[in-house]
């Protein structure tokens, strides 16, 4: 039920229901935008974007709200993986400019109170890096900084192969012969991306110096790539088949990962770089430096990157649950409460729905659950992270070969409808623009009365009420297709969003789902297409549209104006 009356909600909500800022848990409220370097913004007109280019576009972030920018790679890289290749720890690759350029930047970042962090790829190195060109010559300390093994003979052939079965993430052995050094290197990933020995305490040292550089640069935490591969089992145990049906011998679903993956070192180590941290600058100047863990693994598995009390581990891990592609309201549920039912007492829980290695929200739930989708990501309890793009709704772009098949979800932001969406002067880019950048993009949602900018952005705001940062969790499923929670605090104010994940309309009975709600609630937002606009006084009992979202409150204070 629509009331004929429409209130407008004050911009910063009630007085004394904003939290406080802790500067040692600047992380728990913000919201981790992930800018994806080579697509967010060209400066120079050469195709590729850069670190001038994101400088420049900080002001858009800003007024999103966003509080920390995460930079995918930006070290110097041959690019045989898009900079997930690193030659040197130490530099900026001349591709996105310079360390000046990047103090730049930080600087920038500084002004407007954005906290930086950066990809950190500990687990290999490229195979262009001096260290592992020294490695292959036996030069020290750098002879065993790579895991290197002689392989085994072959009884019936008589010829050396590799040491043992385990396939990489890429496909094919894990293992490549080098001829220089006749001895085999371990690869989880591409050839041209040698691990390192983490057995080798030289090692560990040279990644805490790597560290140390970039934050006495003054980034403010890293968000560690890949962590279930840094350590393998050192007996190099052959792996067990998975017998999954249709699964060629060369993939890497081919088998069991236990021997490769998420080793008990491997948590040791995360536990060793966080205090590393904590002992060596967050517990000397107040301020928190963030471990953030990106590990595709079980519940149990990941939430082991925690750590414990005496010996932390990451401040999050990523939870990958969102990225799935769940159909149901019943899948919803199951997905929030299979996370929030197990991180550990007292840890922060966190929302990824997308990034640079999975197809967009917008491709992957279709358009119109966008703003369902982002209003998962920042009202749940925890940290939201969101991929660049996901604020305006972009799609993937279809590519008939891709080089890559991540391509689709990387290609430039749209900013305009200028020549290449505003991405670059160039018609020229790196990789093709979406040709619906004419219609989407940043601009013309800016303009628009109803747009996903205008969702997201009031989503962000909503953030920094404490109900939104510290208050309880309640789902339900209401008939099959409708997905709600509410967000509670004694004494504050209440959210509730619902989500019809179906094709028709459905009717929501919010007062049976959650008792105790007043018999009125207010839109606070809206999902694009809504019949429903922010600001509009609606019963608990209400129909909402084909794959609608709403984000309702039950505020104490609002100014009511006239309909004209």
């Amino acid at each position: 039920m629509l009331l004929q009356s429409v209130l407008v909600i004050l911009p910063l909500f009630i007085s004394g229901v904003l939290a406080e800022q802790d500067p040692l848990n600047w992380w728990k409220a913000t919201v981790v935008y992930q800018v994806y370097p080579r697509s967010f913004k060209d400066s120079n007109g050469d195709g590729n974007g850069d670190l001038s280019g994101i400088t420049e576009k900080l002001d858009h972030l800003k007024d999103l709200g966003v509080g920390t920018v995460w930079l995918s790679p930006i070290y110097k890289s041959p690019m045989a993986d898009n900079g997930y290749d690193i030659s040197n720890f130490y530099d900026i690759d001349p591709s996105f400019g310079t360390l000046d350029d990047f103090d730049k930047l930080k600087a920038r970042a500084k002004e407007l109170d954005i906290k930086l962090v950066l990809d950190f790829v500990p687990n290999h190195s490229s195979d262009e890096s001096e260290w592992f060109q020294k490695s292959v010559k036996r030069i020290e300390p750098y002879t065993d900084f790579y895991v290197w093994h002689d392989g085994k003979i072959d009884p019936e052939t008589g010829k050396r192969v590799e040491p043992n079965n385990w396939i990489s993430v890429f496909s094919g052995p894990m293992w490549e012969w080098n001829e220089e050094r006749q001895q085999y290197y371990l690869h989880q990933f591409g050839a041209k991306q040698p691990d390192f020995n983490y057995r080798n305490p030289a090692v560990r040292e040279e990644m805490k110096n790597v560290i140390r550089f970039w934050i006495e640069r003054g980034v403010d935490g890293f968000r560690v790539d890949a962590v279930p591969h840094l350590l393998e089992d050192a007996e190099f145990t052959d792996e067990e088949r998975t017998y999954y049906e249709g699964v060629p011998p060369t993939s890497y679903d081919y088998l069991y990962h236990v021997h490769t993956t998420n080793r008990p070192e491997t948590y040791d180590l995360i536990k060793e770089w966080r205090a590393y941290i904590d002992e060596e600058f967050n517990d000397k100047d107040n301020h928190t430096r963030i471990l953030m863990t990106e590990a595709y693994a079980s519940v149990e598995e990941t939430m082991a990157y925690y750590g414990n009390d005496t010996n932390p581990g990451a401040h999050f891990s990523f939870n990958f649950n969102l990225v799935s592609r769940p159909t149901s309201a019943q899948d919803f549920d199951n997905l929030v409460h299979q996370w929030v039912d197990n991180v550990p007492k007292g840890k922060q829980s966190n929302w990824v729905a997308g990034n640079h290695d999975n197809p967009r929200v917008a491709t992957r739930y279709g358009p119109a659950m966008v703003d369902a989708v982002n209003m998962l990501v920042t009202l749940l309890p925890g940290t939201a992270v969101t991929y660049n793009g996901e604020e305006i709704g972009m799609t993937d772009l279809a590519m008939e070969s891709p080089n890559d098949s991540r391509d689709p979800e990387r290609t430039p932001f749209q900013w305009d409808n200028s020549t290449s969406a505003g991405f670059s002067t160039s018609e020229d880019t790196w990789l093709p623009v979406n040709p619906n950048y004419k219609e989407l993009n940043l601009a013309a949602q800016k303009l628009a009365n109803q747009s996903h900018y205008h969702v997201y952005k009031q989503l962000v705001a909503a953030r920094s009420h404490i109900t939104i940062q510290t208050g309880s969790l309640r789902t339900r499923v209401i008939g099959d297709n409708v997905f709600s929670f509410l967000r509670d605090l004694e004494g504050s104010d209440s959210f509730v969003v619902a989500i019809n994940v179906s094709d028709s309309e459905q009717d929501v009975h919010l007062d049976e789902a959650f008792p105790g709600l007043s018999e009125f609630l207010t839109v606070y937002t809206a999902s694009v297409g809504s019949r429903f606009v922010p600001g509009d006084q609606v019963s608990r009992s209400l129909t909402v549209g084909p794959r609608d979202a709403l984000v309702l409150t039950q505020c104490r204070v609002l100014a009511e104006i006239d309909v004209k």
